[in-house]
């Protein structure tokens, strides 16, 4: 949906600075009560993917998330896996954990079946996705009593218990969308059948989720998008996964990973500094939420959410900070 040229006027560039006092003193201090965080996980494959997976959520619980989520494959191959880290990090740490859950390939008996557990398990919130179809099949294969779009899951999980719903939102538009107005009013349905929230897929160039949560502002629901931020860690796994759902990687951040494949200090030094720009653009812009995708790995998320003043109240080592 195209915005009138009146509304670009509400995209919002607060000039404070990123502590929040509206000092433009170069030695404020960067702290940001206000600034909430979530992180995301995905279930791993082999041993030491899992050896990082806990490492890493040792490091970013100490940062007191609201919640951290765990993905669940987008044609629902991982359902064991997810259920199984699911409850390990309910049982180890005092983390709020949201299970992905997806409906493409399921019925809905199975779904609700599935959402009981997970409700009997003490899990409160779910981050309710449709999915991909799994590959070779079409959506003549799908269960006849399946779901065909996330709004009718997110109905679905609210008849079954009281959940504290997060769906998916695209600033750059669903590519399965007929248009970039369909895909809003298909938000809008998801936050009508009972969401609260919905996770921006991830983007590079922040003007695009601006003018999406000025387009939302239309819909009433501007406040509920939360910017998804993915750390890029290797960029050309960064690209591919922009392809796949539609992202634009501008010109500048190829530019600054360039020759950087073999070099992973370097890499890892552009990389923070990439997101911390980022992040540092969305706060001056009144955004207060993240939701990291960590790829399991804690480092630049953590230096990330350092800049924002999130931070542990104790040192790792167990002391307390000055």
């Amino acid at each position: 949906m195209n915005l009138p040229p009146s509304s670009m006027n509400h995209l919002r560039s607060s000039t404070a600075p990123i502590d929040g006092t509206g000092s433009n003193s170069a030695h404020a201090s960067p702290v940001v009560k206000s600034s909430h965080v979530s992180f995301e996980f995905f279930p791993p494959s082999t041993e030491r993917m899992e050896q990082t997976l806990w490492e890493s959520v040792q490091r970013l619980k100490m940062l007191n998330p609201r919640f951290v989520s765990v993905t669940y494959g987008a044609d629902g191959s991982t359902r064991d896996r997810t259920h199984a880290i699911v409850k390990k990090i309910m049982r180890e740490t005092d983390l709020t954990v949201a299970p992905h859950l997806t409906c493409i390939g399921a019925s809905r008996g199975e779904i609700r079946e599935l959402a009981q557990e997970y409700w009997e398990d003490g899990v409160r919130h779910i981050v309710a996705l449709r999915g991909d179809l799994p590959k070779g099949t079409q959506a003549s294969d799908l269960p006849r009593d399946g779901y065909r779009y996330a709004s009718e899951l997110v109905a679905d999980l609210k008849s079954v218990a009281d959940f504290d719903i997060t769906v998916a939102a695209y600033p750059e538009t669903h590519p399965e969308a007929q248009s970039a107005r369909d895909d809003l009013e298909n938000l809008k349905r998801k936050f009508d059948a009972g969401a609260s929230r919905a996770f921006s897929q991830f983007f590079f160039v922040t003007e695009h989720f601006l003018r999406f949560r000025d387009r939302c502002s239309l819909y009433g629901i501007e406040d509920k998008i939360v910017p998804g931020i993915l750390p890029v860690s290797k960029f050309d796994q960064a690209e591919r996964f922009a392809g796949m759902c539609g992202t634009e990687v501008p010109s500048w951040l190829r530019s600054r990973f360039a020759g950087l494949d073999d070099d992973a200090d370097t890499r890892q030094l552009v990389a923070a500094s990439v997101a911390i720009e980022q992040v540092t653009e969305l706060f001056k812009s009144d955004i207060r939420d993240f939701h990291f995708y960590t790829l399991n790995r804690a480092n630049l998320t953590y230096a990330i959410c350092h800049t924002l003043g999130v931070r542990p109240t104790t040192k790792l080592t167990g002391d307390t900070v000055s």
